[in-house]
C-alpha cells in the first residue's frame, strides 16, 4: 500500500522500487520490469525512462511533478505495471511531445506541498503536478493554479461529486484542478459478532460491548486515536454529521463557538466513552496507522473498527474467504438517528501552473488520459465522478456502499491554519483518551492554541 498523505492519511509499508533500487545501486531502467523493455531500448528511442514520458528528442516538452505511487515506479507491483502501460500508450499518442518527470517519493508528499507553494509564488513551479486535495485552496487562494474549464468537457466537471467542486471550483467559478481519486471512512464490522449495522453512537458502543461478551478475545471497536493526522480526520465525521465548522469563511478557528464548541465536545465524549464504558480498549490512544485494523481482523480479534475503503482490498486479499465473508461494511454512526452520515474525504489532483497554452492542453489530455477514470481502474482508488463506478474495478457490490458514502463526503478545509488546527486536536483527543484531561479543558486548550496561530499567519 501506499505512504501517508495528509489527502489520504495512512500508514505507509516500506520504502519505494526506486528507493530499493538505489539501494541496491542498480539502474531503475534496468530493472522495473519488461514492459519498460518492451518501451524502447536506449537513447532517445525509448518512450518511457525512470524520469521521462516520450521521446528524449521530442520537439516540445513539459514538466510535470508526480507522486511516486501514481507512476511506474510505484512500489505496489500492479500499480506500476498499470501506469507503465498507461506513459507507454500517451507516449505513442502523442509523439511530438516528452514530459521530464520529477518523481516525489510517497515519505515525502506532504512537505513537498509546501514547497510546491513557495515554488509557485517564486516562479519555479513544474507546469503540471500531483497537489493534494487538502491544499488545492490554498493554492488557488495564492493565484498559484490555472483554470482548466476550457480543457475537460462540462459534463465531465458537472458530474463530479459535490465535495470536490466546493475544492477545486474557485469563488469566480472556474476549475482550478481535477480531483480524480478520492477516499471514505467506514465501519466495518463482523456480522457473526455484529449482525445489525449501529446507526447512533449509543448503538455502537452497545453492539461493541455485546460482542466483547460473545468473544472475550476481540475488542468491540477500534479507531485511530494516537497522535496523527488520521485520528482528526476519521473523527470529523462525527462532528461534521452534528453541522459543526471548523473554521468561518475567513479561515478563522470557530470549532470553540457555540453551536461547534458542543459538536466538538460532544464527539470528545463520545470517543470517551468507548474506552471507558469497555467498548474500545485503552491502547486505542496509541493507534495511528490503518494496518492495525486489518492485523486485528486477520487476528480475528475486533468485531468492529472505523476505516478507510483502502482497507477493503488488502482484507480480502488477507483474509480466507470463509473469514471475509463475516465482514459487512457500512456507512458511520451518528450521534442522532437522523443526522446525516458524513464521512471524511481526501485524495490528489493534477493541477497546471504554466500559462503556456500548449502546456496547458498536454498536461490536461495527460490528465484525462492516465488519470481519469483510467488511473482509478489501476489503483482502485475511488473516483470522484460517479459515473466511473462503472468500470470493471468496481464490480464488487462493497463499492456500492463506498459509492453511497461519498455522498456525504466533506473535504478538510484547506485554510493554511488547519495543519496547527489538527496537531491540537490530535492533542487533544489523546489526553482525553487517557483521562490526562477533561473534554473541556482538552478543547480549550487546543482552540486557544489554534487561534493563536492563526493570528500570528494574518
Amino acid at each position: 500500500m501506499v505512504q501517508a498523505s495528509e489527502g489520504s492519511p495512512r500508514g505507509g509499508r516500506g520504502i519505494t522500487r526506486a528507493e530499493a533500487l538505489r539501494l541496491m545501486g542498480l539502474s531503475a531502467g534496468v530493472l522495473v520490469g519488461p514492459s519498460l523493455i518492451a518501451a524502447g531500448c536506449g537513447g532517445g528511442s525509448q518512450l518511457v525512462s525512470i524520469d521521462r514520458i516520450g521521446k528524449e528528442d521530442a520537439s516540445n516538452s513539459a514538466k510535470v511533478q508526480l507522486n511516486n505511487s501514481y507512476t511506474h515506479q510505484s512500489s505496489t507491483p500492479s500499480w506500476a505495471d498499470g501506469f507503465q502501460k498507461l506513459f507507454t500508450k500517451f507516449a505513442k499518442d502523442h509523439p511530438d511531445w516528452k514530459l521530464d518527470l520529477k518523481i516525489i517519493p510517497d515519505s515525502q508528499t506532504t512537505q513537498e506541498q509546501a514547497r510546491l507553494l513557495e515554488e509557485a509564488r517564486a516562479g519555479r513551479a513544474p507546469d503540471w503536478a500531483n497537489v493534494d486535495s487538502f491544499v488545492v485552496a490554498q493554492f488557488i487562494s495564492q493565484g498559484a493554479l490555472q483554470p482548466l474549464d476550457q480543457y475537460f468537457d462540462k459534463s465531465e466537471i458537472g458530474g463530479l461529486y459535490p465535495f470536490v467542486r466546493d475544492i477545486v471550483v474557485g469563488d469566480d467559478g472556474k476549475t482550478y484542478a481535477y480531483w480524480w481519486a478520492t477516499d471514505v471512512r467506514v465501519l466495518y464490522r463482523r456480522t457473526d459478532l455484529v449482525p445489525d449495522p449501529p446507526r447512533t453512537w449509543d448503538e455502537l458502543i452497545k453492539a461493541a460491548k455485546a460482542a466483547t461478551k460473545k468473544d472475550s478475545k476481540v475488542d468491540g471497536y477500534l479507531f485511530n486515536g494516537g497522535r496523527w493526522e488520521g485520528t482528526v480526520f476519521d473523527n470529523l465525521a462525527h462532528f461534521w454529521s452534528q453541522g459543526g465548522e471548523l473554521v468561518d469563511d475567513k479561515g478563522k478557528p470557530i470549532f470553540n463557538e457555540d453551536p461547534n464548541r458542543t459538536y466538538m465536545l460532544n464527539v470528545f465524549n463520545f470517543l470517551k466513552e468507548c474506552v471507558d464504558s469497555g467498548a474500545s480498549p485503552k491502547r486505542v490512544a496509541t493507534i495511528k496507522d490503518y494496518a492495525d485494523f486489518e492485523a486485528a481482523a486477520q487476528a480475528k480479534s475486533v468485531a468492529m473498527f472505523q476505516g478507510g475503503d483502502f482497507e477493503y482490498p488488502p482484507l480480502k486479499d488477507s483474509l480466507p474467504p470463509e473469514e471475509m465473508k463475516k465482514w459487512a461494511i457500512s456507512l458511520l454512526p451518528t450521534k442522532n438517528p437522523n443526522d446525516p452520515q458524513r464521512t471524511g474525504t481526501g485524495g490528489w489532483t493534477m493541477a497546471a501552473f504554466t500559462k503556456d497554452p500548449k502546456k496547458l492542453k498536454i498536461g490536461a489530455e495527460f490528465t484525462n488520459d492516465v488519470y481519469v477514470g483510467e488511473g482509478n481502474q489501476v489503483t482502485g482508488q475511488l473516483p470522484t465522478n460517479p459515473k466511473y463506478f462503472s468500470l470493471s474495478k468496481f464490480k464488487d457490490p462493497v463499492y456500492d456502499t463506498f459509492r453511497e458514502a461519498l455522498k456525504y463526503g466533506k473535504a478538510r478545509p484547506g485554510v493554511p491554519v488547519y495543519p496547527e488546527i489538527s496537531n491540537q486536536l490530535q492533542i487533544a483527543i489523546g489526553t482525553v483518551l487517557t483521562g490526562e484531561s477533561t473534554p473541556e479543558d482538552a478543547l480549550n486548550k487546543a482552540a486557544d492554541a489554534s487561534l493563536a496561530a492563526y493570528n500570528q499567519q494574518k
